[in-house]
């Protein structure tokens, strides 16, 4: 099964801990550049992820920064998409999930789902939150 292994420019820590919130994760670690060893001088940023994930109720979810000073756009191409039980449950996390980002289709009824949205979260992270079909 593939694990998601997302990528940020200095803000892994904080969106591993609001994810770990929003999902109830039973388990998050997370090492920092500044305590891999080896590491050149040059990289030990000790706000910086070199690695980090989370344990969720269906699966793992991975994630770390960029090493210090490499550019790139975090999640520019990819979705996760999170499958809720309920209509309540996948509103509660769309909710959670677009506060302080941005909402790409609004959560609702479709003809696939009984609730379904896009968003991308404050974090740069795009979801796609649907609910288990009847």
């Amino acid at each position: 099964m593939p694990i998601p292994y997302l990528h940020f420019q200095g803000h892994c820590a904080e969106a591993l801990v609001f994810y770990a919130d929003i999902f109830g994760a039973s388990d998050l670690q997370m090492m920092r550049y500044s305590d891999a060893p080896d590491m050149d001088d040059t990289l030990r940023d000790p706000t910086r992820v070199i690695h980090g994930q989370l344990t969720l109720p269906d699966g793992l979810l991975m994630a770390s920064d960029y090493p210090p000073g490499m550019t790139g756009d975090p999640q520019s191409a990819v979705s996760l998409m999170h499958v809720a039980g309920t209509v309540a449950e996948g509103q509660r996390l769309f909710g959670a999930l677009s506060a302080g980002g941005q909402v790409i289709q609004d959560f609702g009824s479709t003809f696939f789902s009984r609730g379904f949205g896009m968003l991308k979260d404050r974090y740069g992270t795009h979801w796609m939150i649907s609910v288990t079909p009847e």
